[in-house]
């Protein structure tokens, strides 16, 4: 796995930015950390008592236009860093007392990222992604990755095309996810942590609740009940610039009625309080 004829994600640019090409990341040939930092905000079987230990790239295969991280996402943000010296980082988090390694949109950093991971590390290693992600680039983590944590954004293919360039998102990222849960089987706990597994995040967005039932409908008839988890979200958070109904948060009545849906699925997981959709839970970049 290299830089080269890069095909890491579902874009498949196939330039050279080993050579300094750049694709539709926009990132060199060298893994770009934007923060690494404690993360005690994911959800709790994850942060444990330490927390995360977050490490933020920079960059994305994505641009979703509501991203709460577009200040490192949208463009090649953050300090070069070698393996080594993602080691280094890896290790000094651990030894802050972080309850695990977490991957923030690693996709495009693989080829430096990968060789990090060995020898094995004393804690779970979560690979935290959107979701949009290449099944054969996902078969060369196997057996590194403990516990992934995909996104899934959208059913709705218009959706996806104008909230994040990605018309192609559901048949792609579903995809993904089956390749995860093929990789992990079932979530696995170790008293009240999780260490491994899949927990499948979805956003709700404001007006779009239609959406959102069609995800966690995909969810439901795929997996057994317990097998993977769900993170249902409404964290959502009006960044500026976005026209109705994303001008605003997510209405008590619709997070109510997804909330509904999830459990009408019998999925298990985690749930979100009102008070998540605000800009202090953002991470300063």
């Amino acid at each position: 796995m290299n830089y080269v004829n890069c095909k890491l994600c579902p874009r498949q640019c196939g330039v050279d930015r080993a050579a300094g090409q750049t694709g539709f990341c926009g990132c060199p040939g060298t893994a770009l950390v934007a923060k690494a930092m404690l993360h005690k905000w994911e959800e709790p079987a994850l942060a444990g008592n330490g927390g995360s230990g977050a490490v933020f790239f920079g960059g994305c295969t994505l641009r979703c236009k509501y991203c709460q991280n577009t200040a490192i996402s949208g463009h090649a943000a953050g300090k070069a860093m070698t393996h080594p010296e993602l080691r280094t980082l890896f290790e000094a988090l651990i030894a802050k007392g972080a309850e695990n390694i977490d991957l923030v949109t690693p996709t495009h950093f693989l080829p430096d990222i990968l060789p990090a991971l060995e020898p094995k590390l004393p804690v779970p290693v979560v690979y935290n992604c959107g979701g949009y992600e290449r099944v054969e680039t996902l078969q060369k983590l196997e057996g590194k990755i403990d516990i992934y944590l995909p996104d899934l954004k959208y059913a709705d293919a218009r959706l996806a095309s104008a909230l994040s360039g990605a018309g192609d998102y559901f048949p792609v990222a579903t995809a993904a996810i089956r390749e995860m849960v093929r990789q992990t089987g079932p979530v696995q706990w170790d008293g009240d942590k999780i260490v491994k597994g899949v927990i499948i995040r979805h956003l709700i967005l404001p007006g779009f609740v239609g959406n959102s039932l069609k995800v966690l409908d995909w969810i439901g008839e795929t997996f057994a009940p317990g097998e993977v988890l769900v993170s249902l979200m409404r964290q959502y958070t009006p960044m500026g610039g976005l026209p109705a109904p994303l001008d605003r948060r997510v209405t008590d009545e619709e997070y109510n009625a997804v909330l509904s849906w999830m459990y009408l699925n019998d999925l298990e997981g985690f749930t979100q309080e009102a008070d998540s959709a605000d800009k202090g839970f953002i991470p300063d970049f």
